[in-house]
């Protein structure tokens, strides 16, 4: 078995495609007008109108994730935090060392998903 990649479902399809591609700093592949998707090492992102689930009879509802973080690893979490700008109601952690030596910053997506830009300690 191979990992693939996360799926988020949405209303606001062109919304949060614009909010990842500013995170990712890359243009999301749109292979149709409901689905995107974000390529990198190890894990595809990958952001679907809820139109592509309606056969799912409401299994799944967009901007209703409470218990899933979306994590990217970067390598200046103050300086991609500053870069994004959140609003303040968005922040959900400011640039923050974690007891376990990650540097981390948390915030909301448009859809309220929580997204997590962190480093690893520096040997």
């Amino acid at each position: 078995m191979s990992f693939a990649s996360i799926r988020i479902i949405t209303d606001d399809l062109d919304g949060l495609v614009a909010f990842y591609e500013q995170v990712t700093g890359q243009q999301a592949e749109r292979p149709s007008p409901v689905f995107a998707q974000f390529g990198g090492p190890g894990a595809v992102l990958a952001i679907a109108s809820s139109a592509t689930v309606a056969m799912l009879g409401g299994a799944l509802r967009p901007a209703t994730n409470r218990s899933v973080v979306i994590e990217f690893e970067v390598a200046d979490v103050d300086g991609d935090f500053a870069r994004l700008r959140p609003e303040p109601g968005d922040v959900v952690l400011e640039p923050t060392t974690m007891p376990w030596g990650n540097r981390s910053a948390l915030l909301r997506d448009p859809d309220g998903n929580v997204v997590n830009l962190f480093s690893r300690p520096s040997s």
